[in-house]
């Protein structure tokens, strides 16, 4: 494993830390005997920055149980106070607090404010006393460092990174996202600040790794045969000295064996010209066929109605990647024929709550009607009756909405 020194907190962080958000599940939450062993494996291997969420279900819980004594002292924990959630000033300690209480710790290493997307957002915290709840809880060793997760526009970085003294601070960043939400120019910017940033979502929720279109799999074996999508992109984001930590939402262990090896292979400015030549092509390749640049990463979720956003994205998308007849059989198979309930795009009725909570500001309504036109066509509602019926599902009323 590599480290990278986090000149703020004076800590060597593991070059890949792990995203526990992708944890296996087992019933209706995270299948402990598989993810601790995988844990464990990640921490051994030398992962020592696990980051979490409180509303990452069960994620600090799972931890808590998971590091005992022997393995918590050899990681650090960052978590993040959910601002959607937050209504006053007294609210800081509740949820703080909650998120001690289900890491069975006195302390964190990192603390973030979850989701800042704007200045007067930031405003709104400190007219509730959120920086001299900061420096208490820094005085007393419960929080190391402080910083936070961006997802809103280029424009409001600068300000947010420039309000104050910063620990650290995590961004979205990858090959297709290098001029979207921080971009280049937020990461460049941090670092002549000497502010630590780590990176989320360098996979894009797993988009660049798996099921990519044929064209960008050529582009990426005519330049190095053999060499995979996930290390292509990885390789992007460790390339910049900028960088301090990459998060992986690792969810099996040949993920976790690959990431560390790649990660022990990364370097800063390593990059040749003609590689950097293949990701230009490859972003050119994309940039014609993704049609909804959404990362799965849930926030958008539960939909008052039962949509299930991400997966009707996902296949969206899959129509122009790899095809029509591809993206109804995932979307039959995926958003109903495996479950009792029905999870529709056409179940939207355009309430827009998603979308204040979209990281990627995605026209969630807008593309969503037109993921449902293309995705359940005139035979769809008599396609899901004959696929439910054959899996046990037959007496539910299944309708398509879109065509009502």
């Amino acid at each position: 494993m590599q480290y990278r020194h986090d000149g703020k907190s004076n800590r060597e962080l593991s070059a890949l830390g792990f995203g526990c958000m992708r944890f296996p599940r087992k019933g209706s939450g995270i299948d402990f005997s598989r993810s601790s062993k995988m844990l464990y494996s990640a921490i051994e291997k030398g992962v020592n920055y696990l980051d979490t969420a409180y509303i990452y279900g069960g994620s600090e819980a799972f931890l808590g149980q998971a590091l005992t004594p022997e393995w918590r002292e050899k990681v650090s924990i960052a978590t993040k106070l959910p601002l959607f959630m937050v209504k006053s000033g007294a609210d800081f300690d509740k949820y703080f607090n909650r998120s001690l209480e289900r890491l069975k710790t006195d302390h964190v290493e990192y603390y973030l404010a979850h989701m800042l997307t704007s200045l007067d957002l930031w405003e709104k915290l400190c007219s509730w006393g959120i920086e001299e709840w900061i420096e208490k809880q820094k005085q007393s060793g419960r929080i190391g460092a402080i910083g936070f997760s961006y997802h809103g526009g280029r424009l409001e970085f600068p300000k947010i990174l420039k309000a104050y003294p910063w620990d650290f601070c995590q961004i979205q960043y990858n090959y297709l996202d290098e001029n979207n939400q921080a971009g280049r120019s937020g990461l460049e910017l941090a670092e002549s600040m000497g502010i630590p940033v780590i990176v989320m979502e360098p996979l894009r929720g797993g988009n660049l790794a798996r099921n990519l279109p044929k064209p960008v799999v050529d582009e990426f074996n005519k330049a190095v045969p053999g060499r995979t999508p996930a290390d292509w992109a990885f390789k992007w984001v460790w390339n910049h000295p900028g960088v301090t930590c990459v998060l992986s939402g690792m969810s099996g262990e040949d993920e976790i064996e690959e990431n560390i090896r790649l990660a022990a292979e990364s370097g800063q400015n390593v990059l040749t010209d003609a590689e950097i030549a293949v990701y230009e092509n490859v972003v050119k390749l994309f940039g014609g066929m993704v049609k909804v640049p959404c990362t799965a990463c849930g926030y958008c979720l539960p939909c008052p109605k039962g949509v299930d956003i991400p997966t009707s994205f996902s296949s969206y998308n899959t129509a122009f990647s790899l095809g029509k007849s591809k993206a109804h059989r995932e979307y039959m198979q995926n958003i109903d024929a495996l479950h009792t309930d029905e999870h529709y795009a056409s179940k939207c009725v355009n309430c827009g709550k998603c979308e204040s909570h979209c990281p990627q500001n995605i026209q969630i309504r807008k593309e969503l009607s037109n993921a449902a036109k293309l995705l359940e066509p005139w035979w769809f509602g008599a396609g899901m009756k004959m696929a439910r019926t054959v899996l046990g599902f037959g007496k539910k009323n299944v309708k398509n909405k879109s065509r009502l």
